[in-house]
């Protein structure tokens, strides 16, 4: 063999390896795309008190259930506080408490909690949180939290002045609850029978995931339902649905291409594009019109002995300023030409959204337009 067949060879090697690994690189995973159903975590809230805290608590004045709170509890511990007294709460606050109870979490378990301050409490560091029972959607008690705050900010006062850094009235307790109950999940209950939900509902990513998860198996598991969901035939033995369902999230597959989208953010005037958007040739003419008011008072003062009266006369000056805009024209195939072009107009982010929804409605952007 001669060098010159040698050295084409390699080269086709390399080619062929360099077209397996740029294809590979842009697999996914079947867990990264998609989730169980019913294998998800489930919302507690419950509502407690902050204790020991340096007199940064509630004005009981102003927020009377703390004082209603502490007096309930005190009960349920065989304390009595009299009828009408006025409890002057300096180191106690109310506070909501909040978790994710994750699934398949069994009694005995620890999750990390959210504390935060449903009054006018200016602190909680340095606060424990006392026995808080964490309820579910259906209204029954899941976990019990109770701890001590760790809380990131801090602040000082002194003179009438005051400093802070970061949130004061909301702080966290890691591994703060104690699941007391387990929220029952029955995966396979039908016959075997589990369900596959898209994080991106699309009908060409479905169909590639049951023929990637079929090819795995080497026989027909799964089959769409709809562009969202694929159902999947599962073993009965609960220990074999464990393989089976590890098998199926380690399957990769290359999801289609999300459809040209572009995203505007009204609030921040934030613009948000994706690859696939592209212009098609268009000629825009950008230029902006500016209205000044300036407004200024004079006094009128009547002249020496005159039976006039001083008066304020308003004099008001308007200018309006238009810069000058010449048709520019805007093409791009790809999303670098799609940015230089728009860029060329020279455009602020708040008029490139009045901008993106002309070139929107002539045709030319072939995208969809998404406001948030």
């Amino acid at each position: 063999m001669t060098s010159l067949n040698l050295k084409r060879r390699l080269k086709a090697v390399v080619l062929v390896a360099f077209c397996v690994l740029a294809g590979s690189a842009q697999a996914e995973s079947v867990r990264e795309l998609a989730n169980f159903a019913g294998v998800r975590d489930n919302q507690l809230v419950g509502y407690g008190l902050v204790v020991g805290l340096d007199s940064t608590g509630d004005q009981t004045t102003q927020a009377p259930f703390t004082s209603q709170s502490l007096t309930n509890m005190l009960s349920q511990l065989g304390v009595s506080v009299p009828p009408g007294t006025n409890l002057q709460l300096r180191n106690v606050a109310a506070v909501m408490v909040t978790a994710d109870l994750p699934p398949f979490a069994r009694p005995g378990q620890r999750l990390d909690i959210v504390v935060s301050s449903i009054a006018n409490a200016r602190s909680l560091r340095g606060g424990t949180l006392l026995m808080t029972p964490l309820k579910g959607a259906d209204g029954d008690t899941y976990a019990i939290a109770q701890g001590n705050m760790l809380v990131g900010g801090a602040g000082a006062q002194a003179g009438g002045s005051s400093v802070q850094i970061n949130q004061q009235a909301a702080g966290r307790i890691p591994n703060g609850a104690l699941v007391e109950r387990e929220v029952p999940l029955n995966l396979g209950a039908n016959g075997g029978l589990l369900e596959l939900q898209l994080n991106t509902p699309d009908f060409g990513t479905a169909q590639l995931m049951v023929n990637a998860i079929n090819s795995e198996f080497g026989q027909s598991v799964a089959y769409a339902r709809n562009g969202g969901v694929i159902a999947l035939d599962g073993p009965m033995d609960a220990n074999l649905r464990v393989n089976f369902m590890a098998r199926v999230e380690n399957v990769q597959l290359t999801p289609m291409d999300a459809p040209a989208r572009v995203v505007l953010n009204s609030r921040t005037g934030s613009v948000v594009m994706n690859s696939a958007v592209t212009l098609r040739q268009a000629a825009v003419a950008h230029g902006n019109l500016s209205i000044v008011i300036d407004s200024q008072f004079g006094v009128s003062q009547p002249a020496p002995l005159g039976q006039g009266e001083t008066v304020v006369v308003p004099n008001a000056d308007i200018d309006i300023n238009q810069r000058e805009a010449f048709l520019q024209i805007v093409e791009g195939a790809q999303l670098n030409e799609v940015v230089n072009a728009l860029n060329a107009l020279g455009a602020t982010p708040q008029d490139l959204m009045s901008i993106l929804e002309a070139l929107k409605a002539s045709g030319s952007l072939r995208a969809e337009l998404e406001v948030i």
